[in-house]
């Protein structure tokens, strides 16, 4: 005869002392070894929180109608789900253990909900800003690997916010397709550089379930002025990344805690005016330029932690 009390049988008994147990138990027959150890942990620490906080039908009522409202919400240019985990610093903490670099690759940090997969393709030297507006912004750089050696042919997938803090996707109809993105490829001497606008501080969509979460919290919904990277080359891990302004008031209050230090790149002031007439740029006008550092595939990551700043 079964044994009802003992969880490990697979059929006990429910009850508040043993119900994670009973659970997992029930889960004994998955095949998948991940899923298994992967589920019966969230098991575990779920449990464990219902435990501890106590909540009552109506709040957990809550729970579900605002996970619901998420899924709602999300669609195919806004990712609910995404802002979720990062304003709970899920995203930046699975980055963080996906991502252990070698002493002296540049940092990864988060991807964030606005990225698009078919970019178009530029040569070096072009303006990925479509409408003329914002402060022009020149940015060079270039890709090496982690002796400092020249990547020839590394791609530089490059988006960013306009002006005004959006996105092109979020003013479909209002900024032209594609405003702000393009996609370069590192020359011989692993060098690169496009002209762009200055980034602009601007708010997460607050205007959904993970918005409205963010009020109740007390805290703000805003992203510190920045650009995205993914920089990629064969036989080199990927890299997503961003640079950040050094003067904006939310390097330290980031809404997805996407901030590093060693990301925060030095904007500079330059008043040139050759140089502003070859840009096609007002002058002064603004530079950033920046070394990508890729660690190659067989790396293994520096005990001692991640590098010094790479720029």
């Amino acid at each position: 005869m079964t044994d009802a009390t003992d969880p490990t049988a697979g059929d006990g008994y429910f009850t508040e002392e043993n119900s994670a147990e009973v659970v997992i138990a029930r889960n004994r027959d998955c095949r998948d070894e991940r899923l298994k150890t992967v589920m019966d942990s969230a098991v575990r620490h779920l449990h464990a929180f219902v435990k501890e906080v106590e909540p009552s039908n109506a709040e957990w009522m809550r729970v579900i109608e605002f996970l619901t409202a998420t899924g709602h919400i999300t669609s195919d240019w806004r990712q609910e789900w995404i802002l979720l985990s990062d304003i709970l610093g899920v995203s930046m903490l699975i980055d963080a253990i996906d991502n252990r670099k070698p002493r002296g690759a540049t940092e990864t940090t988060v991807l964030g909900p606005f990225h698009v997969s078919n970019a178009p393709h530029y040569e070096n030297g072009q303006d990925i800003c479509l409408d003329g507006k914002g402060e022009k912004l020149l940015v060079t750089g270039r890709v090496v690997d982690t002796d400092g050696r020249p990547i020839a042919g590394a791609t530089l997938d490059v988006w960013q916010a306009n002006d005004e803090g959006f996105y092109d996707v979020q003013q479909q109809g209002v900024q032209p397709d594609f405003n702000l993105r393009g996609i370069f490829t590192s020359g011989p001497d692993g060098a690169f550089w496009f002209r762009s606008v200055k980034p602009r501080f601007y708010p997460i969509p607050a205007d959904g379930p993970v918005g409205q979460l963010l009020g109740a919290l007390g805290r703000h919904p805003y992203r510190p002025a920045h650009i995205h990277f993914i920089v990629a080359a064969p036989g080199f891990e990927e890299v997503t990344t961003h640079l950040f302004t050094p003067d904006c008031p939310y390097l330290h209050t980031d809404a997805v805690f996407g901030v590093k230090a060693d990301l925060i790149a030095d904007f500079q002031t330059i008043d040139d005016a050759a140089r502003a007439a070859e840009l096609g740029f007002p002058n002064p006008f603004t530079a950033v330029d920046w070394t990508f550092v890729l660690a190659r595939s067989e790396e293994t990551p520096d005990d001692a932690g991640q590098g010094d700043r790479n720029a």
